[in-house]
């Protein structure tokens, strides 16, 4: 059983049950704190709480995106800097500079561009796909560098508890959109095309209409 703090909307804690834990686990496994530098991969469901919870935390925040328009979103979510991920400049100039990176990203991608970017003995984790890597993980820079690339699920009943107090001091909730149970195929489908901020939520007193 899980507490709910009094002062979060349900709807907008509802989907801190999945994408809230699934990146608050890593932050507090790799104690990140006010002097960490967090970058988050992606900006969906996961990525948009990543961001919340580790400026919350304290931590400075930067979303890696390939689309050059999700800059202002992630700037009003809490982040500190946007990077283009295909532009070389720009990732050239965050070379070494991540403590974390959480990459949310739910497809097969490339995740050795991002290796570069972490300091030493930083860590790569992967919360978003499951599945082998392609291309394959090079562990030049992971040798050279001492990084490491980890995976993580979720949390326990413990750490989800913690999470939810910790949302409720700092009145943290996911960005939603409410939904009819009428509409759930309409929401699959703009679902499938990335077309939803950030989580979708189905009020189920529609299920009376």
């Amino acid at each position: 059983v899980l507490k709910v703090p009094e002062n979060l909307d349900p709807a907008g804690t509802a989907p801190l049950l999945c994408a809230g834990i699934t990146t608050w686990s890593p932050l507090r496994h790799w104690n990140v704190g006010k002097d960490s530098k967090v970058a988050v991969v992606g900006l969906g469901g996961l990525g948009h709480m990543a961001i919340k919870l580790a400026k919350a935390l304290g931590a400075d925040v930067t979303l890696f995106s390939r689309s050059p328009e999700k800059e202002k979103d992630a700037i009003e979510l809490g982040a500190d800097a946007v990077v283009i991920s295909t532009d070389a400049s720009q990732m050239a100039a965050v070379s070494g500079k991540f403590d974390l990176i959480i990459d949310t990203v739910p497809y097969v991608h490339d995740i050795n561009e991002y290796i570069p970017t972490l300091n030493v003995n930083g860590t790569l984790v992967v919360v978003g796909y499951l599945g082998p890597l392609d291309p394959m993980l090079n562990t030049v820079p992971l040798i050279l560098g001492r990084k490491t690339v980890a995976g993580s699920l979720i949390g326990g009943l413990a750490e989800t508890q913690e999470m939810l107090d910790f949302c409720g001091e700092h009145n943290i909730v996911s960005e939603i959109e409410v939904i009819k149970m009428q509409d759930i195929n309409e929401a699959y489908e703009r679902m499938i095309k990335s077309d939803v901020r950030y989580r979708f939520v189905i009020d189920m007193a529609s299920l009376k209409s």
